[in-house]
Formats: structure tokens, C-alpha cells, sequence
């Protein structure tokens, strides 16, 4: 057993390897044949029109926002519960992000309260399917159809998430998913705009590709930027997305073995998923009034965990805006912690960490 287990880590091996040297035997290194393949391999999974892939999901959601209409001082509704790329990306677009509520049995944003949040200057809503889970997505198309409001959807977490055998990220105008090293699936960096709208897809691909329809000509029709992907980011993701059935049965076994083994201990609670929702435990998520002392028990131990996302409104690059206070997020912030729950884990591992999270709750809390 290792001396340090980590929360996450990329199951890497040969297989990437392997597609690697694709790209070096073809000597094309920037978007070529396999960022091609590997779009169309994310198409077909997701059910998507157009895949395009970027840089990185952060550039994927500022050019959606771009594609969308986005102008300076338009608002865009966003979760005060999420990665802060979602509102930095806003911004960074011009627009100005709205906090609203989350629901605290999904994580993900409070349906009955976008409405309080709507204004004049309204044009997009941003819902976050975060750790596993998915928004609701019909209730917010609603929301958006009556109130004229474009759908963008940060799927950021969302690979192989299904809700109502719909792939996330594909309900709204736009979605993005991620593929940060940390993600169920990574390309090391990247991201990937999803939609079934061809002006949105044309749009995106200019905004990545300097304001172009295509590669290697030198006469620009619109202003763009440099968001292109790399063959060495495909040949990853290849790669990964053949190990994903694999990589979400482990998870779906890691996060069972630990609710099954830690049911009733301590004050430990976890989250339920509807029945219509297919999750991805891309973290095994808790609950606990003693997250802080729990995670520097597991610490000393090797374990490592990690707290839940720090609400928005909380954020100190944020002191200039006036943000309300934001209750039901700040409470699953201070309780919220996510064991290990990498592919690589065994089930040696596994045993440790439940042994020590029982030991902390029989030992140290009264």
C-alpha cells in the first residue's frame, strides 16, 4: 500500500502512450486527425451535432458566452456553488455573473429561486452539474423559454452523466465538459463545446481559431483568438475515453463500498441521486460538522481529501461585488468533504481509509 493516497489522480499507462505515438509518427502536433477523431468520439457519446474541442472547459464556456450574444453588463445566472471558472469565465465575457441558491439535496441550482433572479439585463442561464449529479435541466428550459433566456451548461463534471438518458451538456443552446487532470477523464487540459446548433459551432470555432472558418489562410472576417487544441491533448483523450466504461464501474464501486461501509458511522451523510439521474462519482462526497478535524486526521494517516467548492459569494477576489449571503451554500461548504476516489485506488486502500475514518468518529468525537 502507498505511504500518501491521494484524493484523485489520472489513470495513465500505456494506452496513452501508445496513441502518443500516433502523433509523433505523423509530426502534426497542433489540431489535426486525432483532435478530428477524437471530437467525433465525444459526438457520439454525448449525442451531440458538434463537438469542438478547446484549449481548456474555461475557454469553452467564454466562447459560448460569446457565441450566445453575451454584451458587456448582460447578467448571467449562475450557482453560487461551483468551480469559480464558471463566473470567472463571465467576466472575463463582459457580463456580469447573479448569484442564486443551490438546492442542498442535489448541490446544483435551486429551480424555485432563478426567478428571483431575473432582471431586465437577464440573458443567460448557467446551471453547474456538479460532483455526479445534474441540474434540472426541464424545469430550467421552462424557466428560459418563458422568460426568453439562452441555456448554457457547465458539464464541466458532467462526462458520462446522463439524465433521462440524455447526455448533460446537451439539453441547453450550448454545453462544455472538462478534461482537467483532475476530471473523470482527462487530456491533461482541454475542454469541448457541445451543441446542435451550427451558427453557435460556427461561432466557437472562429473564437478559437483567430475569427476563421478553417486553417491556413491569413484573411480574418472576424475577431478570434487562439482557444485550438493539440494532437498530444487528443491522443490522450483517445485514449481515455476508451478506459471510461471502466473508470466510472470503479467509481460506482468505490462510492457503494463506502456508503455500504460508513452507513451510520459518525454523523456521515451522503447524497442521493433520483432514479432518472446516471451519476458519475467523480468524487465520493460526505457531509459532516467535523470536516476540518476529519481531514487532518486522514491527513496524518497518508489520506488525502479535499473540501467542497467555496461559495462564490464568499470568494475574495469578489469583495467588490455585492453579493448577498448565501446560507444553504455556505453550510454544505463547512460540512462537505470528498474521500479518495481515483481508479487507482485498491481495495487494500479502500479498507484503510474506512478503518481510519472509523477510528476518527470512535476515538475522537464524542
Amino acid at each position: 500500500m502507498r505511504d500518501f493516497i491521494p484524493q484523485i489522480e489520472p489513470w495513465i499507462d500505456n494506452n496513452e502512450l501508445k496513441h502518443l505515438k500516433r502523433v509523433i509518427e505523423s509530426t502534426y502536433v497542433v489540431e489535426h486527425k486525432l483532435t478530428k477523431e477524437f471530437e467525433n468520439i465525444v459526438k457520439e457519446h454525448t449525442g451531440a451535432k458538434h463537438a469542438i474541442a478547446m484549449t481548456n472547459g474555461t475557454m469553452a464556456i467564454y466562447s459560448c458566452l460569446l457565441a450566445l450574444g453575451l454584451k458587456p453588463g448582460d447578467e448571467v445566472i449562475v450557482p453560487n456553488f461551483t468551480f469559480i471558472a464558471t463566473s470567472n469565465a463571465v467576466i472575463m465575457a463582459g457580463g456580469v455573473p447573479v448569484l442564486c441558491e443551490i438546492d442542498p439535496k442535489t448541490l446544483c441550482i435551486d429551480v424555485n429561486k432563478i426567478k428571483s433572479c431575473i432582471t431586465e439585463r437577464t440573458k443567460i442561464i448557467m446551471p453547474v452539474h456538479l460532483y455526479g449529479q445534474s441540474a434540472d435541466m426541464p424545469e430550467i428550459l421552462k424557466i428560459a423559454k418563458i422568460n426568453n433566456l439562452k441555456v448554457l451548461e457547465d458539464a464541466a463534471q458532467g462526462v458520462d452523466v446522463f439524465l433521462n438518458d440524455q447526455h448533460v451538456g446537451t439539453f441547453g443552446d450550448c454545453g462544455i465538459l472538462s478534461y482537467y487532470g483532475n476530471k473523470t477523464i482527462t487530456c491533461g487540459e482541454g475542454g469541448v463545446v457541445l451543441t446542435n446548433s451550427d451558427e453557435i459551432a460556427k461561432k466557437c470555432y472562429r473564437l478559437k481559431n483567430h475569427g476563421r472558418d478553417s486553417k491556413g489562410i491569413f484573411k480574418h472576417e472576424h475577431i478570434g483568438f487562439n482557444f485550438c487544441f493539440t494532437e498530444m491533448q487528443a491522443a490522450i483523450g483517445i485514449s481515455q475515453m476508451e478506459k471510461l466504461p471502466k473508470i466510472v464501474a470503479k467509481k460506482q464501486t468505490l462510492h457503494d463500498t463506502y456508503i455500504s461501509k460508513l452507513n451510520g458511522v459518525g454523523d456521515l451523510k451522503f447524497y442521493d441521486f433520483k432514479p432518472n439521474i446516471k451519476p458519475v462519482h467523480w468524487f465520493t462526497c460526505a457531509q459532516t460538522n467535523h470536516r476540518e478535524k476529519l481531514a487532518e486526521y486522514l491527513l496524518a494517516s497518508g489520506i488525502q481529501t479535499r473540501s467542497f467548492f467555496y461559495p462564490l459569494n464568499l470568494q475574495p477576489c469578489y469583495k467588490d461585488y455585492k453579493f448577498d449571503q448565501y446560507s444553504i451554500s455556505e453550510e454544505v461548504y463547512d460540512k462537505g468533504i470528498s474521500f479518495p476516489s481515483s481508479y487507482n485506488l485498491t481495495s487494500e486502500e479502500q479498507k484503510y481509509i474506512i478503518k481510519k475514518i472509523k477510528d476518527f468518529y470512535e476515538h475522537n468525537i464524542s
